[in-house]
């Protein structure tokens, strides 16, 4: 295992969103949902997630997720995805979202 130095996790800044909308992803090589996360003060962000396996769009929406918003933007097929939204990954290969056990204010920092 490769040990990070406090300091570099320290600039990660993982946040709590609501999904506010999600879809489909066309054009991509791996299923996906493209979905639009509120942030509140951070504002509405994009993100891709391959979920696909486990989630519906119904599913997502309204839904709190955990994601890392500082990242530059990153061009995923036609798509920008802002933020990487975080999960588990099981021996299946299926993601599972990470989400506050409570509902919480959009934008609460993850520490």
């Amino acid at each position: 295992m490769d040990y990070l130095e406090w300091a570099v996790f320290e600039k990660v800044d993982m946040r709590v969103g609501t999904v506010v909308h999600a879809e489909e992803a066309t054009g991509v090589v791996k299923p996906a949902y493209r979905m639009r996360i509120d942030f509140g003060e951070l504002g509405v962000k994009n993100s891709s997630a391959q979920l696909t396996e486990i989630y519906q769009v119904e599913d997502l929406i309204g839904k709190q997720v955990v994601a890392v918003v500082n990242f530059k933007p990153k061009q995923i097929g036609k798509f920008i995805s802002e933020c990487l939204v975080l999960g588990a990954v099981n021996d299946n290969g299926e993601v599972i979202l990470l989400n506050p056990e409570r509902k919480v204010p959009n934008g609460l920092k993850i520490s």
